[in-house]
């Protein structure tokens, strides 16, 4: 999602969940590129997934 029309058309709830996604995707990136373990990785989605009312996915 990279057009700021398509993002000001998003409802709050949207937004959030496209925020979840990207960063859910950057942590992956990070553990693929061998930036974290994967106990990091792992530890990071959990937080970021309970912070934001999601379970892992």
């Amino acid at each position: 999602m990279t057009n700021i029309e398509d993002w000001d058309s998003l409802s709050y709830e949207e937004k959030n969940r496209q925020l979840y996604l990207q960063q859910k995707e950057l942590l992956a990136t990070l553990l693929e590129h061998k930036a974290i373990s994967k106990e990091q990785y792992q530890k990071s989605l959990h937080d970021l997934s309970e912070k934001m009312g999601y379970r892992n996915e």
